[in-house]
């Protein structure tokens, strides 16, 4: 049976890639404002709020499958059921764990990580038993990194408080269950290390575990950096797929590779098709392919999903990727996609179910971790927001946007316009940013008596102009990179153009590093607070 998918979806694949299925283009080229084609653009599925969707509707997908945003992915399968979580960094509440029944469509369910952690790179999560763990790697007192975990008997929570397992110096974890029935995780470098049987604490010391692939040193990456190590047990094989190169940096330096072994112990062979994935050209949609993991789909076939920056758009940080793949008459397994410029033929047997969620909010419902968090939050930093029956209120905090945590959330859109009513209390200062980090951010505020223009993460005093109000609402559009503002005393009635337009391509990892993304966000600084009302949020195509 496995051949005979295999047979079929090739077939299929070469089809797509021939041209003789027919595939949707958008009118018009590139916009201008970062993008370098000028070819046109293909159609993605067009979900709630404009946002758009990777499922096509016709038995067919355009990657990204989940937009923005969400960086080294991991997935596991249980049952009927998908779950995937990714890197939430300085965002908390963080890892917000998605749902699937088809490997396409996908809609958040809820914040695992309810403790912060400081910055959370990529973490593993699988299941043993019946109980659902999450290992973390995270350096909450910037002393040095260590992993962590966190458990739950259902997905859905309540997950536990993180108990650090003290694997120091060490990042992304990857568990596996040896032939032995202990479990390991594996993690940077690629070394591994075995835990207790309820995967708590580590039983005994970290050692080496495999010695990567090498690429041809003219090929131009950023550095070998072997990191991400995932692993499945296949048939009568281990496999371990990790990523090389370095995850950002030129556009063809990330990658996939594999390699196996009998034993989780090793040796372990190099796959004799590596690299499996790599972005060979800058003309690529997608750029940075790399840290994947193997899952198989609904049918028994099997998939590859991965991160990559858009072509164009590295602002939007790095978005999740899925790729079908192979296995091969020698025990290995190759991937079948291509660039990822065209749709492929979804996983078969899956039952269709929501894709993404809304981002307007009226405040009526609690979504922080699963929508809102605060960028590079204190400890206490939750209880700067307090929901009332008019809307949110968020005390105030630093001088300004400057060195005041906003209240971020991510957009996977290519161009969008969000809207947001602000009432500002006396001596409070509050407005709608774009942000990265404080270090590279755009926006305008308000005081009860001015208007205040962010441009270079610094005021723009010149711009700054007597405006007395207590209430206005911001209008912020982001067309493929051009920002404009408007802003309104009559709740939206009338607008107000503001009078500096800005450009904002340059604002991602490859400058400012950090390996963030340009988010909406929403600050209240100086004295007292503001009140949020009415955050609305629509892609434009």
């Amino acid at each position: 049976m496995k051949k005979t998918i295999n047979a079929t979806r090739r077939d299929a694949f070469k089809m797509l890639l021939a041209g003789a299925v027919s595939v949707p283009f958008a009118r018009g080229a590139e916009r201008t404002g970062g993008g370098t084609e000028s070819k046109p653009l293909a159609h993605w599925g067009v979900g709630v709020e404009n946002q758009r969707k990777a499922d096509l509707g016709n038995g067919t997908y355009l990657n990204p499958i989940v937009a923005g945003d969400h960086p080294d992915p991991t997935v596991m399968k249980d049952g009927d059921d998908y779950y995937m979580t990714f890197s939430s960094f300085y965002s908390y509440p963080g890892l917000v764990i998605w749902h699937s029944t088809d490997l396409v469509n996908w809609t958040p369910l809820t914040a695992a990580l309810s403790q912060s952690l400081g910055v959370v790179w990529a973490v593993d999560l699988c299941k043993h038993g019946d109980r659902y763990f999450i290992y973390i790697p995270a350096d909450p007192e910037e002393k040095g990194w260590s992993i962590y975990a966190i458990w739950a008997d259902d997905i859905r929570g309540p997950w536990s408080d993180p108990i650090d397992l003290k694997i120091h110096g060490c990042i992304d974890p990857g568990h596996v269950v040896g032939e032995d029935g202990k479990r390991y995780l594996f993690v940077n470098g690629i070394r591994k290390i075995r835990l207790t049987d309820d995967g708590l604490a580590t039983d005994g010391a970290l050692e080496p575990a495999y010695s990567p692939w090498r690429y041809p040193d003219d090929w131009i990456v950023e550095n070998f950096a072997p990191e991400g190590p995932k692993l499945l047990r296949h048939g009568e094989w281990f496999y371990l797929v990790t990523a090389v190169g370095g995850t950002a940096g030129p556009p063809t330096g990330h990658m996939v590779i594999a390699a196996r072994s009998r034993s989780i112990h090793g040796p372990w062979e190099h796959c004799p098709h590596n690299p499996l994935v790599r972005t060979k050209s800058v003309d690529e949609p997608w750029w940075s392919r790399g840290h994947a993991s193997l899952v198989e789909g609904p049918a028994g076939d099997w998939w590859m999903i991965y991160h990559g920056y858009e072509n164009g758009f590295r602002t939007l940080g790095r978005q999740t990727l899925l790729e079908p793949i192979e296995w091969t008459d020698d025990g290995w397994f190759r991937a079948l996609g291509g660039d990822l410029s065209r749709p492929l033929p979804k996983p078969k047997g899956g039952k269709r179910g929501a894709s993404g969620s809304a981002l307007s909010d009226d405040f009526r419902a609690d979504r922080f971790g699963v929508q809102w968090g605060f960028h590079d939050p204190a400890p206490d930093e939750r209880q700067r927001v307090r929901y009332e029956s008019k809307g949110l209120r968020i005390a105030a905090k630093g001088r300004s946007p400057v060195d005041s945590p906003p209240l971020t959330c991510i957009v996977g859109d290519r161009a969008y316009a969000v809207e947001a009513t602000i009432e500002v209390d006396q001596g409070a200062e509050g407005g709608l940013l774009l942000f990265y980090s404080h270090k590279a951010f755009v926006g305008v505020g308000f005081t009860p008596t001015e208007m205040r223009t962010y441009q270079f993460a610094e005021e723009q005093s010149w711009m700054r102009q007597p405006m007395p109000t207590r209430s206005v609402r911001i209008r912020l559009t982001n067309d493929h990179h051009i920002v404009t503002f408007h802003y309104s005393h009559d709740g939206g009635k009338t607008w107000i153009l503001h009078g500096h337009r800005m450009e904002v391509s340059g604002i991602h990892h490859n400058v400012f590093g950090g390996f963030l993304s340009l988010k909406v966000g929403i600050y209240s600084a100086n004295q007292g607070s503001i009140l949020l009302r009415d955050f609305s949020y629509r892609a434009l195509v």
